[in-house]
């Protein structure tokens, strides 16, 4: 089999790689030794399947990736999707992997003194902009978005802006920086997604691929 017509899955870096690997055992696919090796540059790995091949990208990058067609099935987190909104993707599973939430943030001593339901118009740091846009605006408040891709506690005290929308999983990071959540925008969870055009042009290799998946999840929920 040449490389053009290997099946590749897209794996995001970070906290959800570990997860992602272990439901990619589950289903029966193992990767390469080298995939785990920290120091390692290489970003494309085979597997113990001689048609499946992995590529390890940023975990914003993985909804791209797929939809392009540079991938044809990923692991990506909703609060991706939701910010993207990629037509050419299609999102059959909730893998209950990487659970966390999206929230709105502001310091302290603000919240003390602060009505959400009165504001009009709010500056926010965010990694996410058009998904915050479209929840401000919902409401009818207008939202003015600074695309920050880290560090986002910081600018509430460095004096970038009040509030920030930033993912949460326990809190620490928000309490150690003396900030506290306002408001849920968004329950995040791993999805896996697949490429429409793939799933009709490999309907028998991508079907059997979200349907092992789809075994484990129902496995794991049982």
């Amino acid at each position: 089999m040449t490389t053009h017509d290997k099946t590749i899955i897209a794996l995001p870096k970070g906290r959800v790689l570990d997860a992602g690997v272990e439901m990619l055992g589950a289903v029966g696919i193992v990767p390469e030794e080298a995939f785990f090796d920290k120091e390692s540059r290489q970003l494309r790995f085979s597997t113990n399947r001689s048609d499946v091949d992995l590529i390890r990208v940023r975990s914003f990058d993985v909804a791209t990736f797929v939809a392009f067609g540079a991938a044809h099935l990923g692991i990506a987190g909703s609060d991706v999707l939701l910010e993207f909104e990629y037509a050419e993707l299609y999102a059959p599973l909730d893998l209950g992997i990487g659970r966390c939430r999206l929230v709105v943030a502001e310091p302290e001593a603000v919240k003390a003194a602060d009505d959400p339901k009165r504001w009009s118009h709010v500056r926010v740091a965010t990694k996410y902009p058009n998904l915050t846009r479209r929840h401000f605006a919902n409401r009818g408040v207008q939202a003015e978005c600074i695309k920050l891709n880290g560090a986002m506690e910081l600018a509430p005290a460095l004096g970038l802006c009040r509030r920030i929308v930033d993912l949460v999983e326990t809190g620490s990071t928000l309490r150690a920086n003396g900030l506290v959540e306002v408001e849920t925008i968004a329950d995040v969870s791993s999805r896996l997604v697949v490429n429409r055009v793939a799933l009709k042009t490999k309907p028998a290799e991508i079907g059997a691929l979200v349907e092992g998946f789809n075994e484990v999840v129902r496995g794991t929920a049982a």
